[in-house]
This record gives C-alpha cells, sequence and structure tokens, in this order.
C-alpha cells in the first residue's frame, strides 16, 4: 500500500477544519448577508439587522449582552472555555442613505417600495458582508475551540453607526473592550491582502444657525437670514483649504436651508463638517478654524451660531506582530477562486467605472485572484475608520479579500449592485476563514498576544489612549422597545 503523502495532521489542519465549517454553513451565512443588504439600515438605527445577527449567535451556543456601550443597536456574543486568550472579531451591518440600488445589474437602478417610491439606503461599503463574515468567523472558531479543547474566549462585537457615527469609538469610551487580549476584523474590497496602513483621524460638528425670519421684499431689513450665515461659513471654509497641510481634508453637507419658499427669509439653518487629518491633535486645530469661521458668518449676518460636536474617531495604530500571523493564515488559505461568469459580470461593472485605458499591455481580471504581498506599515490612507479607537486599547489586525470589482468605488451604486454576488459571497466565507485561523493560531501561541500588546505599547497605545469623544457628548440615539 502507498505511503499516504502527507500526515493525518497536516490533512486535518487548524485551517482547514476551519474552512470545512464555514464551508458547511455557507448557505445559511449568504442568507443572513442577504437578507441585512435587503434591510440596508443606516447608522443608529439598524435595528432588524443588530437582531438578525444576535440571535444567530444565540442560536450557535453565544451568550449575547444587547445594547452594550449604552448604544441599542450594539451587542456583544461571548463562548469561552479555559484561561486562553480573549479575542474579539468585529462585526458592522449600517447601510449608506441615498444608494438604493437593485442588484445584479450594471446600471443605475435604485429599488421602489410598494408605492413606487425609491427605497433610499443602501449597502455602499459593504458593511452587510463585514458583520456577516466575522459572525462566519466567532462560529467555526467555536465550534473549533469545542472539538479541539483549546482554551481561549470569542468575542463578537456588532458594532453599530460606523458610517457618519464612530460607533466603536463610543463603545472604547464606555469601556465595552475592557478584557479583551487582541482583536481582529477586515473589509470588503477588491483585493486580497493584510491591511497594515494607519488612517485619517476625524470630527463631525453640526453648525446650526439662528436668524429671524421676515417677507423677503417688503420686509427684508428686519430679517436675519440663517442661510445666509451657512453659504457664508462654507465661503469661507473654501478659502482655509488653501492654508492648511495638503494631509487635511474637509467636507461638508448642507442639511437644512430653512425652508422651501425664497419670499421668506431664512430663520434656521445648518450644515455638518467632517474634517480629516492625520492624527487627532491636527484634526483639532483645523476643527478651531472652521469654529471661527463659523463666528464670523453669524456676526456678518447677525444670525447666532450652536456648535453640536457629534462624534470622533481616532489615527488607526497597525500590529505588525498579529499582521505577520495572519498573513501566515492567508497563505495557508490562498484566496477565493471566480467562475467565468462572475468575472463577465465584473467587466460589466468596470466598463461603468472609466474608459478603458488602451494599450498593448495585459488587462488585469476585474475579480483579481492573487494575494498582495505584505507590507508592514505600509503608509496612511485617505479615509478614517472607528476600527482606529480600537487599535489604541487592543492590538488589531485586520484583512481585505475581493469581494467587488476592481476599483469600484466605495459609497457608490456599483458597490451596492454587487453586494448580493456570488463573488462577494465568496470573499466574505474567505475571509472569515482568515480570521477565525489566525484568531485560533493567537490561541495557540498566547506568547504572540503578549508580543502584540508590547509592540503596541512601543507605538504610544493602551496608557496613551485618549478618547477623541468628549464625554458629554452622547450618540443622537433614542431608547426603543424594537431591541
Amino acid at each position: 500500500m502507498m505511503a499516504n503523502a502527507h500526515p493525518p495532521e497536516e490533512e486535518n489542519s487548524r485551517e482547514q477544519r476551519i474552512a470545512s465549517s464555514i464551508d458547511r454553513l455557507s448557505p445559511q451565512l449568504t442568507a443572513l448577508s442577504d437578507r441585512i443588504w435587503e434591510l440596508a439600515e443606516t447608522k443608529f438605527e439598524e435595528f432588524g439587522s443588530a437582531r438578525l445577527l444576535a440571535d444567530r449567535l444565540e442560536e450557535a451556543g453565544f451568550d449575547v449582552s444587547h445594547g452594550i456601550g449604552g448604544l441599542p443597536t450594539a451587542f456583544m456574543a461571548s463562548f469561552g472555555q479555559g484561561d486562553g486568550p480573549v479575542i474579539a472579531l468585529l462585526g458592522e451591518y449600517d447601510a449608506l442613505p441615498g444608494l438604493s440600488q437593485r442588484d445584479g445589474v450594471d446600471h443605475p437602478e435604485p429599488l421602489l417600495d410598494g408605492s413606487g417610491n425609491d427605497k433610499g439606503n443602501g449597502h455602499g461599503c459593504g458593511h452587510h458582508l463585514l458583520g456577516t463574515g466575522s459572525l462566519a468567523a466567532a462560529i467555526a472558531l467555536k465550534e473549533y475551540l469545542s472539538e479541539t479543547g483549546l482554551p481561549g474566549t470569542i468575542r463578537y462585537y456588532g458594532c453599530p453607526a460606523e458610517e457618519g457615527g464612530s460607533g466603536k469609538t463610543f463603545l472604547v469610551r464606555e469601556g465595552a473592550f475592557d478584557g479583551v487580549d487582541a482583536a481582529l476584523t477586515w473589509h470588503p474590497g477588491y483585493g486580497n491582502a493584510v491591511v497594515s496602513m494607519t488612517s485619517a483621524a476625524n470630527y463631525q460638528v453640526r453648525y446650526r444657525f439662528e436668524g429671524r425670519s421676515s417677507h423677503a421684499a417688503a420686509s427684508p431689513h428686519t430679517g436675519r437670514s440663517a442661510l445666509d450665515a451657512v453659504e457664508l461659513m462654507n465661503v469661507g471654509a473654501n478659502y482655509l483649504r488653501e492654508h492648511v497641510p495638503q494631509s487635511v481634508r474637509f467636507h461638508y453637507a448642507v442639511t437644512n436651508t430653512g425652508g422651501f419658499s425664497p419670499n421668506v427669509v431664512q430663520a434656521k439653518a445648518e450644515v455638518v463638517y467632517l474634517i480629516r487629518a492625520p492624527e487627532v491633535r491636527d484634526v483639532e486645530a483645523v476643527y478651531a478654524r472652521i469654529n471661527d469661521i463659523a463666528q464670523g458668518a453669524a456676526l456678518m449676518t447677525g444670525t447666532e451660531v450652536h456648535i453640536h460636536f457629534e462624534k470622533a474617531c481616532s489615527n488607526l495604530i497597525p500590529n505588525v506582530t498579529l499582521e505577520r500571523m495572519m498573513q501566515r493564515c492567508f497563505e495557508q488559505l490562498g484566496v477565493p477562486a471566480f467562475t467565468e461568469r462572475e468575472q463577465r459580470y465584473a467587466a460589466a461593472i468596470s466598463a461603468t467605472l472609466a474608459e478603458p485605458s488602451g494599450g498593448s499591455s495585459p488587462i488585469p481580471p476585474p475579480l483579481p485572484e492573487t494575494l498582495d504581498v505584505y507590507e508592514p506599515e505600509a503608509g496612511s490612507m485617505l479615509g478614517s475608520t472607528d476600527v482606529a479607537d480600537v487599535s489604541w486599547i487592543i492590538p488589531t489586525a485586520q484583512l481585505e479579500t475581493v469581494c467587488f470589482t476592481r476599483d469600484t468605488p466605495f459609497h457608490s451604486w456599483q458597490m451596492v449592485a454587487q453586494g448580493r454576488s456570488s463573488a462577494a459571497h465568496k470573499g466574505m466565507l474567505h475571509a472569515a476563514k482568515v480570521m477565525a485561523a489566525t484568531a485560533a493560531a493567537l490561541m495557540a501561541e498566547p506568547s504572540a498576544v503578549l508580543e502584540a500588546t508590547q509592540e503596541l505599547r512601543r507605538r504610544g497605545g493602551i496608557e496613551g489612549y485618549a478618547c477623541p469623544i468628549p464625554g458629554d457628548v452622547l450618540p443622537p440615539v433614542h431608547p426603543s422597545s424594537r431591541v
């Protein structure tokens, strides 16, 4: 009889066992992510999505705590045995307003309700996949711990309002992550990689102007226009752009113009600003200058301005110790493979993004099938994430898998359209396998957790962390009987 080419322990490796668990559950997992895609609930209103995920974890044998950190749509599910490390898996499930879109098509087509109205919201950042993928990792890891007796605790954190709410930053401030030794997460994208980049810190601030209404023709001199103040503020802020570092970004949205009649001097108007910079101290400096501009606009128009600090997040601290372990697991598991049909649909989406560049160079497939070389501390992303605040108090690593066509813009109809595709499901399930395998490796090698914590301290985290959201700032949520 021919000898087996691989010893039994290799054939039944940790990665293979975890992958098999996730493959077995894939029909239920993809259905769950699709349902959350349909719900498309926005920040702090993800009642149905949070309930679906929490119920699934409870069915799988986790102990679930609802409303953690004072956020009604946040929850934590835990399973543990022995004295091993406590590993957190971070999940998100919030959608974006104004991105309603039919799935599986290659053109803009908003979803309509029974009355023919645009449904409004859509998963333009793939958080329906993110939350379900992290859940899949948690369930597979629980099965692995139960079968092997490996000591350790898994905590799945249901984190609301990543988009415009910084839910994790509030959770960090309220101590919801106390006792966690390491955190793992992922994000759907169009590459396969362990992400080793920092991110921008940000503040989100609402400026409400109050004036005095009047007849715009008969008595304009008695009116004081709040809308004029908003417009003057925005003009002033736009002139400020020349005089800040190139790494600074600030964006605004006028959320109240004061009414729809041009014959009324608008007594109330407001604008929301999102200010980004490499570190919180840089954001604070620009914030102070924008506040001065707002006060100046109020003086010019004879109005009053009320400044409401809404939320903030820090810059992210990469952790090379955890990332190297995650990269090894990624290499063991490989990357998702896509069918010709999946590539064709991806190509159709790609055609909506930009004109072909031409030339004789081979055109890469729209759904890549390669694993990026790991580059520790590869630079800084221009965007922000509330994962950053977790990374200041807990060693944190994250990865990306291919779920969408190469170069699909985040927060676009194209991303929403691809959100229930088989390619998106493949990427989600593969991310779950890598996260679960990484968590299991950390539990098997607890010394790596200690090393990761020491690295975080060297980079200024833990004791050096100051939450960027003041203690008196509350998230815009209200108690609800739906939770």
